[in-house]
């Protein structure tokens, strides 16, 4: 049954990835129907961001009162709902409305998957199931080609999804028994008992670590996301590479994550979760260096990937080793805090590297990612010192 429950959650995980890139691969199609400016994407994205900052600060009370496998269907059947809702939109205020609930879901399943996976499972689990997430996200744009070039619109793609959600929300309701068999089975491990009421946020901040935590998270969601929209940009307009091959560089960045993380779920039987953090920061630098040196642009092109590759394991073990820094009894909490502290790197340093780009220079691409990187693992040894001592 344990094994069964594992299956379910890797299928979330595939199900978590699919809407994320929708968005992205849809705008073209959906600005000119809508009679909106193309910059609009970022409202609506800006929306579900905010959606999912919320529900992740709430993780840990309604995972408290409700469980983690209610939480989990309640979250997905929320998003299918919103990605039905975008199926039926014909107007920009109407994809805005559906965004707080697509917003709002995803939230509250990642944050307890997440908890729930560090509690539960090894590390190599972690590192595939967020391989997982990266299967769907590469799985969406398809989809919604597909929809796209088989005669139906936009709307069709977000249909497609939202049923593939629904069938997960009805798999996860029909399995709800078996996470309260993992939970009884093993009460040491998930015993949200253990304190009488959920944390605050000032409470949370108390905690030794949890600010250092914070910021590691804040700036790896800063390096990925800011090598995901700005790398195209860097390569075909500092380092003179045809548009086409940048933008599929670019996708190989993610391309690099998933490998990655199916490489990572083997690695973490050797090496342990702050092992296997370093071992990603230093690839990170490794592929920053390159593209910092005048070495072409081949070489930037192998460091775009590189620091792909580095990413991979960062996000996983981070949250894995959470219940081992914190405790069991507050590691939802603080992953709540942590997923927060994630979607804030990412609606703000990407932006702000476009303010860069567009008033000094877009070659401070991996000058700014370098900074990023460095205050990132500055916070990890700082947090390592304090939670692991």
């Amino acid at each position: 049954m344990f094994q069964l429950l594992l299956v379910i959650i890797y299928i979330s995980f595939i199900s978590l990835g699919l809407p994320d890139s929708l968005l992205g691969s849809a705008w073209p199609s959906i600005y000119p129907e809508l009679k909106v400016p193309v910059s609009y994407a970022g409202i609506i994205s800006m929306i579900i961001a905010l959606g999912t900052i919320v529900s992740s600060l709430q993780s840990d009370r309604l995972t408290r009162k409700l469980g983690t496998g209610k939480v989990t269907a309640f979250s997905v059947g929320m998003t299918a709902a919103a990605l039905f809702g975008f199926s039926i939109s014909h107007s920009f205020w109407m994809l805005c409305l559906w965004a707080v609930p697509y917003g709002l879901g995803a939230g509250s399943v990642d944050a307890s998957l997440n908890n729930y996976v560090a509690l539960h499972y090894e590390s190599r689990h972690m590192s595939w199931l967020h391989c997982m997430w990266g299967v769907g996200a590469t799985i969406g744009p398809y989809i919604m080609g597909f929809a796209l070039t088989g005669g139906m619109t936009w709307n069709g793609g977000y249909r497609i999804i939202s049923v593939l959600q629904i069938v997960l929300t009805i798999l996860l309701a029909v399995s709800l028994p078996l996470w309260k068999g993992k939970k009884s089975a093993d009460s040491s491990s998930e015993n949200s008992q253990a304190l009488p009421r959920a944390l605050s946020i000032k409470s949370i901040l108390r905690i030794p670590g949890a600010k250092e935590v914070m910021v590691c998270f804040f700036c790896y969601c800063a390096v990925e996301q800011t090598a995901a929209l700005w790398a195209s940009s860097y390569l075909a307009l500092y380092k003179g590479v045809p548009a086409e091959t940048a933008a599929r560089f670019a996708g190989m960045f993610f391309i690099g994550i998933t490998v990655g993380r199916a490489l990572s779920g083997f690695l973490t039987m050797k090496l342990n979760d702050v092992q296997m953090i370093r071992l990603g920061q230093g690839l990170i630098g490794a592929g920053v260096l390159i593209m910092l040196l005048p070495l072409g642009a081949g070489a930037s092109l192998a460091g775009l990937i590189i620091i792909g590759l580095g990413c991979a394991p960062i996000y996983p073990c981070i949250i894995h080793s959470t219940p081992d820094r914190f405790g069991a009894d507050r590691s939802q909490a603080i992953i709540g805090v942590q997923m927060a502290s994630a979607y804030i790197g990412t609606c703000l340093m990407p932006p702000l590297f476009g303010l860069i780009a567009n008033h000094i220079s877009v070659s401070l691409f991996p000058v700014y990612m370098l900074i990023i990187l460095v205050l990132m693992t500055v916070m990890h040894e700082l947090l390592t010192r304090k939670t692991m001592s």
